[in-house]
């Protein structure tokens, strides 16, 4: 059975980067886009970086245009673009698939560690989730992940402890990550 661990993703710049670097650490793994609606949700995350980073955690973005072509461009011109509007500093990673047969592996083993995405809070929420699931090429399947900014929260022991859906805000896990690194 494989573990977080065992996995190595693909860097920026085309080099590998083993999971296993961040052993002991808190890790928020999030597929995102710069052209989609939930895209200011780079704000947020770059704040839970700066105030638990030191603390332990480390936030990993895989830029995915699955959803809607809303990460268009280069690995280099996405990371340009988060860094002069958003100022982030966290690791951003090349960008990749999160569905389907081409699916970075890690992206897989997190569906199936949890398959489920939590039921948006919300009037607002629910309607903008219940538009997204209506676009066609958005799946069913069991563990399917609907929309860019789909987040999950994996602890010091690298098991994958929480999903957190597009309309999650940053801000929202603030008290699970606290609590994760102690």
């Amino acid at each position: 059975m494989a573990k977080i661990y065992d996995f190595k993703v693909k860097k920026r710049d085309g080099s590998e980067l083993p999971l296993e670097d961040y052993k002991g650490k808190v890790l928020l793994i999030v597929n995102t886009a710069t052209g989609c609606g939930f895209t200011p949700q780079y704000e947020g995350l770059e704040k839970l970086y700066l105030e638990y980073h030191d603390a332990g955690l480390e936030i990993l973005d895989f830029p995915c245009n699955q959803f809607g072509h809303q990460a268009p461009g280069t690995d280099a011109e996405i990371h340009e673009f988060c860094t002069a509007k958003y100022k982030t500093t966290f690791d951003q990673l090349a960008k990749c698939e999160v569905n389907g047969d081409k699916a970075e592996p890690l992206w897989t083993y997190l569906k199936e560690e949890i398959s489920e995405d939590p039921e948006p809070k919300g009037m607002k929420n629910k309607i903008a989730m219940g538009a997204i699931a209506k676009i066609p090429g958005v799946g069913k399947e069991k563990g399917f992940i609907k929309w860019n900014f789909t987040k999950f929260l994996v602890d010091r022991d690298g098991k994958v402890v929480g999903r957190f859906g597009p309309t999650d805000t940053p801000a929202e896990m603030k008290e699970k990550i606290k609590e994760l690194i102690g």
